[in-house]
């Protein structure tokens, strides 16, 4: 493929490509005759600081979008994921065969360097017994095709990392257009425009599509992929690494995520995020050590936890305004 793409001229990548029009449009390229690898020759290093990569990165980037243009709407369909247990740390077994559908959210907590890390990274990879945990996972009740494991294009799962930085140096306009054209959604000026208005619904800061990507804050750049992931990824497995502390929406999140019938895993210490699923998972010594369903009780207390939250975003948004907390607090449960 890659021989191939290279020996294309810019106006044909454009006119097959979607997203790849997108992106050489950004470079300002002016000679549409132009094949590929003169184009990428081309391309001095103020620019490619300017994308944020070097040219084999461009070249990678290029391959992904095509790829993903030429698979269209062929995605599996994930129904459910199960995970098989492997080891622990000491090499003992470990009891777990969880199958999860769309629409479930699963917490996984524990301590830190417990190995909730470690999960997440089996579930990314869909491991098949050789990563360090021994664990498989099944998609649909069968072992996954290699392409859906190695293929970067064919994505099933979706990673949300609590360090999340854009190296691009491209608008949040011209990445989700980009997004957009790839998935050959329709109306992908409408849907850009739904996906930052998701994000600004769940930040605490709002931005507009005109803002560099290098330019969001932690909290934004999380609200963006949110919405981005469930707005437009075609991914149906969805990991998040710890969203507490990104000053967004938590409860929005994790509602507009399973009204897309996503499978959601967190990775928690937060207590609200952690009763919000209706299950979680305890990990211990690189193992899953106890499984949780939340109760009643555990519901009540959540209420009240979500009641505290809610006035704490309220304190936040005013001093963001510049306004002077001096009102006595009033967060009595009604």
């Amino acid at each position: 493929m890659r021989n191939r793409l290279l020996s294309m001229t810019l106006a044909e990548l454009s006119e097959g490509h979607p997203g790849i029009a997108q992106f050489i449009a950004s470079t300002d390229a002016q000679r549409p005759s132009r094949r590929l690898d003169s184009w990428l020759d081309s391309l001095d290093e103020n620019r490619l600081s300017d994308l944020g990569m070097d040219r084999e990165r461009v070249l990678e980037h290029l391959e992904i979008l095509a790829a993903q243009v030429q698979t269209g709407e062929t995605e599996q369909r994930v129904r459910s994921l199960t995970i098989l247990g492997g080891h622990d740390k000491s090499g003992q077994p470990e009891n777990l065969s969880l199958k999860l559908k769309t629409g479930d959210v699963l917490c996984i907590v524990g301590p830190t360097g417990s190995g909730k890390s470690r999960l997440l990274a089996d579930i990314e990879c869909l491991a098949q017994g050789d990563t360090p945990s021994g664990r498989r996972v099944l998609v649909n009740g069968a072992p996954p095709e290699p392409g859906s494991r190695f293929t970067s294009h064919r994505r099933l799962i979706a990673q949300l990392s609590q360090n999340m930085n854009f190296v691009v140096d491209l608008s949040v306009g011209e990445f989700l257009s980009m997004h957009a054209d790839c998935r050959r959604v329709k109306n992908p000026e409408t849907v850009v425009a739904d996906v930052i208005a998701c994000a600004n619904d769940l930040a605490g800061e709002r931005f507009t599509a005109d803002v560099s990507l290098t330019q969001l804050s932690g909290g934004q750049t999380r609200a963006l992929m949110i919405a981005d992931t469930a707005l437009l990824s075609a991914s149906p497995v969805v990991l998040i690494d710890e969203i507490e502390n990104a000053g967004i929406d938590r409860k929005k999140s994790l509602d507009l995520l399973i009204a897309k019938e996503k499978i959601v895993l967190i990775s928690t210490h937060d207590p609200i995020l952690a009763l919000m699923g209706s299950r979680r998972i305890v990990i211990r010594n690189g193992a899953v050590a106890d499984f949780i369903t939340t109760s009643e009780a555990e519901k009540a207390n959540l209420s009240i936890l979500e009641h505290i939250d809610q006035g704490l975003m309220d304190l936040r948004h005013q001093l963001r305004m510049g306004r002077r907390i001096e009102t006595a607090l009033n967060w009595t449960l009604e």
